[in-house]
């Protein structure tokens, strides 16, 4: 009677539950996992990425973007310690993936063996669910518990697999289990809902700071929104949850955010966070009398103390508080709220069209947002990249992913080729400063050789920009922030994409037309002034006190004696 290996049941699960791609890189201690890996790429394609931490983010990424289980694999020891930092990534931004690590044979384990290192603690604290396997029937019953607690607690599953293991036939009668998770839908307590009605009818400033959490909750939102009467703040991972421009929206809050919003948070009496854990408390109101929905009761409070709190689904909450409130009828804060906004969107426009050179960033953005489709996949670099998207590109229905809690730099190339693979259909474009695209830049030849025809635009200004400018804010001289950078338009040409080198104002927009027409990986790398600071859309004093102190710095290093007046 034929029996199959671990290794073979292992990819019959993966395929059960849906998983159609792995991001891994060969070597020694998986090659038991290749093989049986190999047999089914017409179901389960094998993507070779060029390092495992690329792999990691791209897995990350396509969770972010499907809300689907990514999967990445990698051999013992360097392998599995270069998984770490997209596997935190989609650890803090709470999306489900599966780490598949090579270990080495069972038999060494413990005999500090070649490439040997304590994986489970390694993973310990990266992990919802970790564990190595020790046999081969052992290993379908895991398996599936592992999916189902990334699935469930929206984490990272770690399989620790020793390289001797999937080549074993399982021979025993194997605990029969099941290959799907059950969700299921939280509401809040009545209770709680007639608290949260009473604060909001005697609510005069009422303002929405809408998290992630808001995702595929558009219309509930907007409806609560326009029942009460009261502007949406977006947090960055929501960026897009509704459009930018509708009426209701006042943006982001915070650093990247705009002053429409903070003053707005200022004067409201009353706050309702929605499917947010918002880690930056000083943009919060002071005094307001607050109500938080979240789905993880958990979270509701965590870091803001709340008046009211609604465990519960966000569609169904906000359906459920909205069928209980009246229409308000005063618009007046609202209004105020939209008035100036509009003063910002036109502040924000004379940036957008600013015809120096070099290129103001905030141009580039513009001439993205005139050749992104209406449905486009945007994966956004960390950096001053994402001040510029944040507030310059206005979202419609686009989707916008990017490594919001652990802001690691370099996610943007490994999340547009996640985003390719998953809507092979839609353009998919890559934002990225230099810092964060040469720290992964070696997989561009991944987007080549997988015919992936994303565009990468840099943002080229030979400087680590955001760095710079914290440094300058303290009062400090800029120091250990220069950049040496190849022409990345040539690295294009060189690894088989298509490269567009842009230093002048009239090229911008042909480099756009161009890239998106092509059936190529293309980077349009783009020369801009490295001097526009991020600034926040409110100045504090200590930080205009502290560029103060750096441009006396600057000036008395250089030898300058003539000192413009403060």
């Amino acid at each position: 009677m034929f029996r199959k290996n671990a290794g073979e049941v292992l990819m019959d699960i993966l395929i059960d539950w849906g998983v159609d791609h792995i991001y891994g890189m060969p070597g020694d201690s998986i090659n038991s996992l290749m093989e049986p890996l190999r047999k089914v790429q017409d179901q389960i394609k094998f993507i070779q990425v060029r390092h495992e931490e690329n792999g990691a983010l791209a897995a990350a990424s396509y969770a972010k973007l499907t809300g689907k289980l990514g999967v990445c694999t990698a051999i013992a020891g360097p392998g599995a310690i270069h998984l770490l930092n997209g596997l935190y990534d989609a650890k803090l931004d709470k999306v489900p993936v599966l780490a598949i690590a090579g270990q080495v044979e069972s038999d060494l384990i413990g005999t500090d063996y070649f490439q040997e290192v304590n994986l489970d603690r390694l993973f310990d604290d990266v992990a919802v669910y970790n564990q190595r396997i020790m046999s081969a029937e052992q290993l379908p019953v895991v398996l599936n518990q592992a999916i189902r607690a990334a699935y469930t607690k929206k984490g990272v599953a770690v399989l620790t697999i020793p390289d001797d293991i999937p080549k074993f036939e399982v021979e025993r009668e194997v605990r029969k289990t099941s290959s799907f998770f059950v969700q299921s839908t939280i509401l809040p307590e009545d209770t709680d809902l007639e608290k949260a009605k009473q604060i909001l009818e005697e609510a005069k400033k009422p303002v929405i700071l809408a998290g992630k959490g808001t995702k595929g909750a558009r219309e509930e939102l907007l409806a609560f929104a326009e029942r009460i009467k009261a502007p949406i703040i977006l947090t960055l991972p929501a960026k897009g949850v509704i459009p930018d421009e509708h009426p209701y929206c006042l943006g982001g809050l915070g650093l990247i955010g705009t002053k429409p919003s903070y003053e707005a948070m200022q004067d409201a009496d009353t706050l309702i966070m929605v499917g947010t854990s918002f880690p930056f408390t000083g943009f919060l109101p002071d005094h307001a009398r607050t109500i938080h929905i979240d789905y993880d009761a958990s979270q509701i409070g965590k870091r803001y103390p709340v008046d009211v709190g609604l465990a519960g689904d966000t569609a169904h909450t906000l359906t459920s508080l909205t069928e209980l409130l009246k229409e308000e009828k005063n618009p007046t804060f609202l209004e105020k709220c939209q008035d100036n906004m509009k003063k910002w969107q036109k502040k924000m426009e004379g940036e957008e069209n600013d015809e120096a050179v070099p290129i103001k960033p905030q141009r580039v953005v513009k001439a993205l947002q005139k050749a992104a489709d209406d449905d486009a996949i945007l994966s956004v670099d960390v950096g001053n990249v994402t001040v510029w998207m944040a507030r310059h590109f206005h979202m419609t229905n686009q989707q916008f992913i990017i490594s919001s809690w652990l802001a690691t730099l370099g996610c943007g190339l490994p999340g547009a080729i996640a985003g390719k693979i998953a809507y092979p259909n839609k353009q998919v474009f890559a934002v990225c400063g230099d810092g964060g695209f040469a720290m992964t830049m070696t997989d561009f030849v991944t987007a080549v050789k997988y015919n992936l025809p994303i565009v990468v635009i840099v943002l080229n200004n030979h400087k680590i920009g955001m760095i710079k400018f914290e440094q300058e804010v303290m009062g400090n001289a800029e120091f250990g922030t220069d950049l040496h950078n190849p022409n990345f338009a040539r690295y294009a040409d060189i690894c088989g994409g298509i490269g567009y080198r842009v230093e002048k104002l009239e090229e911008l927009h042909p480099a756009f037309e161009k890239a998106v027409q092509q059936q190529k990986p293309c980077i349009i790398d783009v020369i801009v002034d490295a001097n526009e600071a991020p600034l926040p859309a409110n100045i504090s004093f200590g930080q205009a006190s502290g560029y103060a102190k750096h441009m006396i710095k600057e000036l008395l290093e250089r030898g300058k004696t003539d000192l413009p007046p403060l």
